[in-house]
C-alpha cells in the first residue's frame, strides 16, 4: 500500500519500523492531500473504568499491520483496496496528557479539518469515549447518524461522567448525534435496562445461535440506507481471541465472526470508523493488535468495495 509513498516498498523495512497503519504515506497537510481516508490514532485512556493501557492500542495496531501489509490484497477480496482507494496516515492526535477537556476540544477541531476537506476517518483508540468528539463532527456534517456499534457493553449508562467510555452513545443519544432507532449494537453481553433501551440490540447470544449472514440481514433492516458510523470495540471479541483490553467479558464473538459481519456490510453507507479499545501491556502474541488491525483493513475494503459499486454503469 506504498503506492502514493516517496519511497518504494522495496526500500522500507516493515518490521524495523512501521510507523503508518499498512505503511501508507503519512501525511499532515490535509487541505493539500489526495487522500481519500486518513488514518488517525488517539492514544487517550483517561475514561476508562477497567485497566488502562488502551493510550497504546494506536501504536499497537499500526504495528501489527506489519503482518498483513506484504500482501498485495487481502483475502477473500479480489482487488488491491489500494487500487481504489487512496490512504494516509495523519499519526496521533496531540493534546496535554493529564487534561482529558483539551483532548475533546483537539479531537473535535481535528475530526472537523479532516471532514471538511472530504476525508473518511478511520480513528484507533484509546479507550471508546474517543468516539463521542469524533461523533460530534460527523453529525455536524451529515446530521443524525446510524450507528453500528460492536461491544461488550451498550456505553448508555447515564450515571457516569461527561469524559467516560461507559456513557458516549446515552450523550450521542440525548445531543442527536446519532437516531437509536436506526442503530444497532452487536455483541452486547452486560446488563442494560433492556425495557427503556432505545438502541437496537443483538446480544452475543443471539450472533452466535443465528450468525454472521442473519446478523447482516438485521444490521441491514436497522440502518437502511441511512449515513452510518461504524464504531468496534475490540472487547466484542471474546478474551480468547482479544485478551489485550481494558475490561474483557467471557462470551464474546470470535474474530472470524466479526470479521465475516464487516466484510458483509459493502452497500453500507459508512461515512466513519474507528476501533478501540487495544490495549498492548495485556495482549499476548500481538494477537489482540493483530484483530484490531485486519478488522480495519477490512473496513477499508468495504469503503473500496463502495466505490466500486457507485462507479459500474
Amino acid at each position: 500500500m506504498n503506492d502514493h509513498n516517496d519511497v518504494s516498498s522495496d526500500e522500507q523495512s516493515l518490521y524495523g519500523l512501521l510507523p503508518t497503519f499498512m505503511g501508507v504515506p503519512p501525511v499532515r497537510n490535509i487541505e493539500q492531500s489526495d487522500a481519500d481516508v486518513v488514518v488517525s490514532g488517539v492514544p487517550f485512556d483517561l475514561a476508562t473504568s477497567g485497566r488502562p493501557g488502551a493510550r497504546l492500542g494506536p501504536k499497537g495496531i499500526r504495528l501489527a499491520s506489519a503482518n498483513l501489509a506484504w500482501e498485495e490484497y487481502r483475502w477473500p477480496w479480489q482487488f488491491a483496496v489500494q487500487d481504489e482507494l487512496k490512504v494516509a496516515d495523519y499519526g496521533d492526535v496531540w493534546f496535554k496528557y493529564g487534561e482529558p477537556a483539551m483532548l475533546v476540544e483537539n479531537l473535535t477541531a481535528h475530526a472537523q479539518r479532516l471532514l471538511e476537506n472530504d476525508k473518511t476517518m478511520l480513528t484507533f483508540g484509546g479507550d471508546h469515549f474517543i468516539t463521542l468528539p469524533v461523533l460530534r463532527a460527523h453529525a455536524e456534517k451529515h446530521g443524525p447518524l446510524s450507528l453500528i456499534h460492536f461491544d461488550a457493553h451498550t456505553d448508555t449508562y447515564s450515571e457516569g461522567g461527561a469524559i467516560d467510555h461507559g456513557t458516549m452513545f446515552h450523550h450521542a443519544m440525548v445531543e442527536g448525534l446519532v437516531n437509536p432507532e436506526y442503530s444497532v449494537q452487536i455483541g452486547i453481553r452486560t446488563s442494560y435496562d433492556a425495557e427503556n433501551h432505545k438502541y437496537n440490540v443483538l446480544d452475543a447470544a443471539w450472533v452466535d445461535q443465528h450468525g454472521a449472514e442473519a446478523t447482516l440481514e438485521r444490521i441491514r433492516e436497522i440502518v437502511g440506507d441511512r449515513k452510518t458510523y461504524l464504531t468496534f470495540d475490540i472487547d466484542c471479541l471474546d478474551p480468547a481471541f482479544a485478551p489485550g483490553t481494558g475490561t474483557p467479558v467471557s462470551g464474546g464473538l470470535s474474530t472470524t465472526a466479526a470479521l465475516r459481519i464487516v466484510r458483509g456490510m459493502v452497500g453500507i453507507d459508512l461515512v466513519g470508523m474507528d476501533v478501540v479499545e487495544v490495549s498492548p501491556s495485556y495482549d499476548h502474541a500481538e494477537v489482540t493488535a493483530l484483530a484490531g488491525a485486519t478488522l480495519a483493513l477490512e473496513m477499508l475494503y468495504v469503503l473500496a468495495a463502495n466505490k466500486r459499486q457507485k462507479q459500474l454503469p
